[in-house]
């Protein structure tokens, strides 16, 4: 993502603010008074849950963040105020109610594993008092903040009333307004610019069992219409996320490890409320968002993640191994299908020798979209090409060197003469090839939106480096 060193997005939280307790330790026994393990504690930590793990992710990310919620005048309330301030968010908004019970969640963690979890809690709705203060300051906060976040954990912050007064209000003063749902009955959401639930809050939500690509488009279809939203953003865990707006569109994921998905959904939020803040399009906040939580899942415990992790995650993707971008056309089909908004190019050829003018050329084709698919020449169809010498290189190697350039997507070998079967499976956006094509048929000109020819770098090429290496030899 880009960073605009100039500006610091200001966000909006109000929901239910948790404290998450955490005690680690080992075990090495069981009790002998019953069949449970007994655990060494050997260290506590507490950190900001539910709509605290929000605020905390935004101000890791570098946003300007500004807290609504009610706390109890207890011991919890004071400690998970102290932690906000710490961080530096502001408070001012944060109501306390007497008789509360601050949320508070601990689980004893032993060998990396969480074994058991207990809560202290109110879970009723807050009083109406409060309510009508958290309506004061929301009023003041509208004239100055650029998005607004609602984390629901149904623990009765966000009533019902209050919801629906928010949504509305947020839409009087052009705000945008995202919220993480919580529950069976999603109507209090009407009008929001956007929700972000899980597939199984989704299927709860919808009534229809989330099993594969054809009910999950319908369930966010249904979420985005009956409710009146601009998007419906799906969570799908290890598989990515779903968005549906003018068009339905699924993006997955690559998590190096999962640990932990405490607290994924509270990164997914923030990450999008960030972006949106920037102005970024639901399609690059969603990427955006996909990738944070993708970092997230790697760390154990409700987890933050910062944009040096996110870059450096976005870096290790296009860096990816070389053999993850070797397809077949079954699977550059199916895969293709998921990046249905990004501009897909396409080349094609022999790439023997590769040298510094296939390079150059390849970086060109990739910089006339989103996606470079490069369709290789089998070790037959070279031979029919070029004859029996022909390739020096076999497929296998050609193919993972060709692979291991930051500027191709993937690649896919053909045994036909030209890659016209290859094309009409793809239907690319561009075409590209080389500048000898000049006033020539280009196979495939006809399936593509358009074709564009690339010039060689001049004395470059594999012919020559071979009858270079013969006349060394000769000598």
């Amino acid at each position: 993502m880009d960073r605009l060193s100039a500006y610091q997005p200001s966000v909006l939280v109000m929901g239910d603010l948790m404290l998450d307790h955490y005690l680690w330790g080992k075990c090495d026994r069981i009790s002998p008074e019953a069949p449970v393990q007994v655990i060494d504690i050997q260290k506590e930590s507490t950190v900001l849950g539910g709509a605290g793990n929000v605020v905390n992710n935004l101000l890791s990310l570098g946003a300007k963040v500004s807290v609504l919620s009610v706390v109890g005048e207890d011991d919890n309330g004071k400690e998970l105020l102290a932690l906000l301030e710490t961080l530096g968010a502001n408070t001012k908004g944060i109501v306390k109610q007497a008789g509360r019970k601050t949320s508070k969640k601990s689980r004893v963690i032993a060998s990396h594993q969480q074994v058991v979890r207990y809560d202290s809690e109110s879970k009723e709705d807050i009083i109406e008092t409060s309510v009508q203060a958290l309506l004061v300051q929301y009023e003041h906060y509208l004239r100055t903040v650029d998005i607004i976040l609602l984390s629901d954990y149904g623990k009765g912050v966000l009533t019902d009333s209050f919801t629906c007064k928010a949504i509305a209000l947020a839409k009087e003063h052009g705000k945008p307004i995202l919220v993480d749902p919580k529950g069976e009955d999603y109507r209090k959401y009407s009008g929001a610019t956007l929700i972000t639930p899980n597939k199984k809050e989704a299927s709860i939500a919808t009534k229809i069992a989330i099993v594969d690509d054809v009910s999950l488009q319908k369930a966010g279809t249904l979420l985005k219409e009956s409710l009146g939203l601009d998007y419906a953003l799906i969570t799908l865990s290890e598989d990515g996320m779903a968005i549906f707006g003018e068009t339905f569109t699924k993006m997955p994921t690559v998590a190096r490890e999962v640990y932990d998905v405490t607290g994924a959904g509270d990164t997914v939020l923030a990450a999008l409320g960030y972006a949106l803040a920037w102005g970024k399009s639901i399609q690059e906040a969603a990427s955006f968002a996909n990738s944070a939580a993708a970092v997230v899942v790697g760390k154990l415990g409700s987890a933050t993640v910062t944009l040096d992790e996110i870059e450096a995650y976005e870096h290790s993707l296009r860096s990816a191994k070389a053999g993850s971008k070797l397809k077949t056309k079954e699977e550059l089909i199916r895969l293709l299908q998921t990046k249905k908004n990004q501009k897909i190019v396409f080349t094609n050829g022999c790439f023997d020798i590769l040298h510094v003018g296939h390079v150059k050329y390849l970086e060109i084709a990739k910089s006339f979209g989103d996606i470079l698919i490069v369709g290789l020449n089998s070790d037959d169809s070279i031979k029919r090409l070029k004859g029996e010498n022909r390739p020096v290189n076999p497929l296998e190697d050609r193919a993972y060197i060709l692979a291991s350039l930051e500027s191709v997507s993937y690649v896919i070998p053909f045994r036909e003469d030209t890659p016209i079967e290859l094309i009409m499976a793809i239907q690319p956006d561009i075409l590209v090839k080389g500048s000898d094509y000049e006033g020539k048929e280009v196979v495939g000109s006809t399936i593509a939106k358009e074709v564009r020819l690339v010039q060689f770098v001049e004395g470059k090429s594999t012919t020559k480096i071979i009858e270079k290496v013969r006349d060394d030899q000769q000598k």
